[in-house]
């Protein structure tokens, strides 16, 4: 199993409210998560660590290499409903902080399997060779607006309302979080992003850039595009493949 992961701040903002993590958990077992931030000053940033803190101790505490499946569901999700927890109530205990929140994907990877969570409108994709399909759902108002039939997949790049999403991390006492199970047979690879990556780079670029492909280099191409095309918020990847 081979992990990279690269978080750059794009070309028009002043800070990078991204923040990625990844390790190996055990022989032929790892976690990535990646999240990205909101709020004012640099709130949106202190909500991402926070997040990515709390998610990944929760994970390293409980995560055994012999745990079930419905087990590891569960340590999955009561570790995103404790990061919700964590930054709503630093969002309550500081005026200034009031508001913010942060999208979160996390991927745990155990030999072929692969479990998912999601909040928010940054993505996971799975990558083998029959191709690339995106794993989660982005939890955004013009997502919702295609899926009710209200607008078709070429409105939704160009809706002025396209940056609104619909879940986030700490903004409200509870959250709800997709989860996602996978099991594959071949070589196979899992991409995590934020959209500022998504954005600028489709799932064909996606995939013939990363399958197969030098992990590193592949996250540094990837940033690179999204920056040549306008980088115009924070970029971040997160990739495992076995």
């Amino acid at each position: 199993m081979f992990l990279s992961y690269k978080t750059d701040i794009g070309m028009k903002r002043s800070e990078n409210q991204d923040r990625v993590y990844a390790e190996f958990l055990d022989n032929n077992a790892s976690v990535s998560v990646v999240c990205d931030g909101m709020g004012g000053a640099s709130s949106g940033g202190v909500a991402s660590q926070l997040a990515i803190d709390s998610f990944i101790s929760r994970i390293k505490e409980n995560f055994r290499k012999d745990m079930s499946e419905n087990s590891i569901r569960n340590m999955m999700l009561t570790s995103v409903h404790f990061a919700n927890t964590v930054v709503y109530e630093n969002s309550k205990a500081d005026i200034e902080k009031n508001g913010m929140g942060t999208t979160i994907v996390s991927a745990l990877v155990v030999d072929k399997k692969v479990y998912v969570v999601s909040v928010g409108d940054s993505r996971a994709y799975i990558m083998n060779k029959d191709g690339i399909k995106q794993i989660t759902t982005d939890h955004t108002y013009v997502e919702m607006l295609y899926r009710n039939g209200q607008i078709t997949a070429e409105e939704k790049e160009t809706h002025e309302l396209r940056n609104v999403i619909t879940r986030a991390i700490g903004v409200e006492a509870d959250v709800d979080v997709d989860y996602f199970e996978l099991e594959e047979y071949g070589n196979f690879t899992v991409l995590l992003c934020s959209d500022g990556l998504s954005k600028y780079c489709d799932s064909d670029l996606i995939y013939s850039t990363v399958f197969e492909k030098n992990l590193d280099q592949a996250a540094a191409k990837l940033i690179g595009h999204s920056n040549d095309s306008g980088g115009k918020d924070n970029i971040t990847v997160a990739i495992v493949a076995n």
